[in-house]
């Protein structure tokens, strides 16, 4: 017999749940299941796997039951091993490439705002991928749907994040930040003196999709000359794919009712923009959640011509959609975005660096 963890088990097959972007009741039954048995001796465990007894805990169903007996039996259990049978297809050479490059993440959300997960999982989690570092962009409080963190929450958070960093393993950093709203006026939806405290800002529009173009040029132009902001996220706000009812990732409030029906891209001045982020020095991102594949190819392109840098981000609310990565990097690939124009696959002190040279 082998040793293998149970609990580890239960949260790599949530792990890859999450990636795959399966339903969230999926997810829950193996989350709940690992942090119920997290606060039990492995002794309690084993004995209640032996007497059959594992399903009248809260949190352990069937399914979750019979993995853990399958662990504790030295075997890895069918449910996990299903799913790393149909992970899916390799990278192209190209986009390996530029994915082995990176060594961080500018945006993702933990459950401090609409993320289902604690900031220590997210952190842990980017660790086991390899990331160097992640940037914490909780949502600004103007977006109340997604439980905005206000100006005394973004401030508890950061004395939070600054005690997780001591406990995390060495040579890894959660870097702080905020995903903010770009108001109707171009202003950014968080104080002045708490956003100069951050490390990095991605500001994105979420209100006001359908505005005329030359209104939201204006905001977005207005926005991007604000020293504070340092990347422009998800920036035609578009959904492309209707995923069905109950298959958001944990935490996915925010994306529901737009990524079930689809939504059109916002319309600006695209030369206007991508001519304000380069002169400015402000990141494009090219996000990764397959349901926004945002900016569209051709937009991408056109910031590349335009001679923009960028940033590859999963705007990740659960801890495997941080390996949505790939997804980015195949599209980033396909437009011929080079590694050296990706903000995140600098160290994590020069993209500090350069976040603070916009200030």
């Amino acid at each position: 017999m082998t040793d293998r963890d149970p609990i580890a088990d239960l949260r790599r097959i949530a792990f890859l749940l999450e990636r795959a972007n399966e339903a969230t009741y999926r997810v829950r039954a193996f989350r709940s299941a690992a942090k119920t048995l997290a606060g039990l001796p492995a002794e309690e465990i084993a004995s209640r796997a032996a007497a059959g007894t594992l399903t009248k805990l809260s949190g352990v169903g069937d399914v979750t039951a019979r993995c853990v007996a399958e662990s504790l039996a030295g075997e890895e259990p069918v449910y996990l091993r299903r799913l790393l049978a149909t992970e899916g297809t390799d990278l192209d050479a190209a986009a390996t490439a530029l994915r082995e490059a990176l060594r961080g993440d500018c945006h993702m959300h933990s459950d401090w705002s609409d993320g289902g997960s604690p900031i220590e999982e997210m952190a842990l989690a980017a660790v086991e991928l390899g990331h160097e570092y992640v940037v914490l962009t909780d949502h600004s409080p103007t977006l109340t749907v997604a439980r905005g963190l206000t100006a005394d929450r973004l401030r508890r958070q950061l004395d939070y994040v600054a005690a997780v960093n001591e406990a995390l393993p060495p040579g890894f950093r959660i870097l702080t930040g905020i995903e903010v709203d770009i108001l109707a006026d171009g202003s950014l939806d968080q104080e002045d003196e708490l956003l100069a405290r951050l490390d990095v800002v991605v500001g994105s529009v979420h209100s006001g999709l359908r505005d005329e173009s030359a209104k939201m040029t204006r905001r977005m132009l207005a926005a991007i000359a604000n020293p504070h902001l340092d990347i422009l996220g998800h920036c035609t706000g578009r959904m492309v794919t209707k995923r069905p009812k109950g298959a958001e990732g944990e935490g996915d409030r925010g994306h529901r009712r737009a990524s079930r029906s689809g939504r059109p891209e916002s319309q600006f001045d695209a030369d206007a923009v991508f001519a304000a982020c380069a002169e400015h020095g402000k990141a494009v991102e090219i996000n990764s959640r397959p349901e926004r594949q945002d900016p569209p190819k051709r937009l991408m392109r056109q910031a590349l011509e335009a001679g923009c840098v960028f940033t590859i981000d999963t705007d990740a609310h659960a801890p495997g959609q941080l390996d949505w990565q790939r997804f980015g990097c195949e599209r980033a690939a396909l437009c011929g975005v080079p590694a050296d124009r990706v903000v995140n696959s600098w160290p994590a002190q020069r993209v500090v660096e350069w976040a603070r040279g916009h200030g």
